[in-house]
């Protein structure tokens, strides 16, 4: 497979790309055959017209309670995680010593 070579376009030109996508008479991937892009190029500039940056999907569907409940969670895991690492050099340990 041939690799395309990297093209700039215009603010105008990714602007109008992204309202034939916004009109919704065509697909976005019919879009993207139409202009001659990618799908993901065009898929990235509807993303960054909204506003949105991130990269996951998912991640911006997220309410304030569930990051918060996210940030929660990663901490606990973290923390259990540095527990049983613990627990299983202590058992290490002492099986050592059990067995001299």
């Amino acid at each position: 497979m041939e690799r395309r070579k990297r093209r700039s376009f215009t603010p105008e030109f990714r602007a109008e790309a992204v309202k034939l996508v916004r009109e919704g008479s065509k697909s976005l991937p019919q879009v993207a055959k139409d202009l001659d892009l990618t799908e993901s190029a065009l898929r990235n500039w509807v993303r960054e017209a909204d506003g949105g940056e991130d990269k996951n999907p998912a991640a911006g569907a997220l309410t304030g309670a569930e990051k918060e409940e996210l940030v929660r969670l990663r901490k606990e895991n973290r923390q259990l995680t540095m527990e049983r690492d613990f627990l299983k050099k202590a058992a290490a340990f002492f099986a050592k010593e059990g067995s001299t």
